[in-house]
C-alpha cells in the first residue's frame, strides 16, 4: 500500500526525499486510517516515514558506492579532472565525484566521495574549493575523519597560513590513537608551529614522535628539524 501514491504530484515528490517519504507515510495513514486511532496514527506517520528513509539511503548508499569504484580508478591515475567531473569509458559514462557527493552526500559512500573530491581539487590547487569539501565531510569513519581535517590544514599550509595548519593537524593526529598517519601529522603541524616560532611547542611534538612512533617514516625525519628548536 506505500506505493499509493497518486495524490502526490511528481513536482512534490522532487523537491525533497524527506518531503517524498512524508506523504507515502501519510497516504499509508490514510488507506489505514479505519484501523488507526488518531494518537496510532501519528506514531505510523513517523515510524513509516523513518522507515521509508532507512531504506532509500541504504539503496542510496549502495548505488554510489558502486559509482566511487568506478571513479577511484581514474582518480588513481591522477587525472583528478576526470575525476571530478566524470568521464566516458568505453561509451559509458562513470559519474564524477561532484555529482556523486551532490546526489547522495549524507551516505557513507557519499561522505567517502567528499575526500577524494577535496582531494582532487586539491591536486588541482584549487585550495578553497578543497578546502570546502574537507570542511563537509561529516560521515562515521575515523580515518576519514582525520583526513579531512588535516586536509584542511594542507590547504591552509598551501595559503600560507601555518597557525591554522598547525592546529588542524594535530586536530588529525587526535581523532584516533590508532591512526598510523599521526607521526606524519604530528610532524606537519610542528613544521607549521616552527614557521610561526613557536619551537618549543614543536619541539614537544618531535620527541612525541620520537617516542610514541619509533619506527615511523617521520621518526627518522624528526631529527633535522629538532637542530631548528634547540
Amino acid at each position: 500500500m506505500l506505493t499509493k501514491n497518486k495524490k502526490i504530484s511528481r513536482k512534490e515528490i522532487k523537491q525533497d526525499s524527506l518531503v517524498t517519504f512524508y506523504y507515502k507515510a501519510v497516504q499509508f495513514i490514510n488507506d489505514q486510517k479505519k484501523y488507526l486511532t488518531i494518537g496510532i496514527g501519528a506514531t505510523a506517520v513517523i515510524v513509516v516515514a523513518l522507515v521509508l528513509y532507512s531504506n532509500n539511503k541504504k539503496k542510496k548508499n549502495e548505488l554510489a558506492s558502486a559509482d566511487l569504484r568506478q571513479i577511484v580508478t581514474i582518480y588513481n591515475q591522477a587525472a583528478y579532472q576526470d575525476a571530478i567531473d566524470g568521464k566516458e569509458v568505453q561509451g559509458v559514462k562513470i559519474k564524477g565525484l561532484k555529482k556523486i557527493v551532490s546526489e547522495a552526500g549524507s551516505t557513507e559512500s557519499g561522505e567517502t566521495a567528499k575526500i577524494y573530491l577535496a582531494n582532487s581539487l586539491y591536486n588541482l590547487k584549487q585550495y578553497d574549493e578543497a578546502k570546502k569539501s574537507f570542511e563537509d565531510y561529516s560521515g562515521g569513519v575515523d580515518l576519514l575523519k582525520a583526513a579531512s581535517l588535516a586536509g584542511i590544514a594542507a590547504c591552509s599550509e598551501a595559503k600560507n597560513e601555518p597557525a591554522k595548519a598547525a592546529e588542524f593537524f594535530q586536530k588529525a593526529a587526535k581523532v584516533s590513537s590508532a591512526n598510523f598517519l599521526n607521526p606524519y601529522y604530528l610532524l606537519n603541524a610542528g613544521i607549521n608551529l616552527i614557521e610561526i616560532g613557536k619551537k618549543d611547542e614543536a619541539k614537544e611534538l618531535f620527541m612525541n614522535i620520537k617516542k610514541n612512533y619509533p619506527k615511523s617514516q617521520s621518526a627518522s625525519e624528526v631529527n633535522r628539524y629538532l637542530d631548528q628548536v634547540e
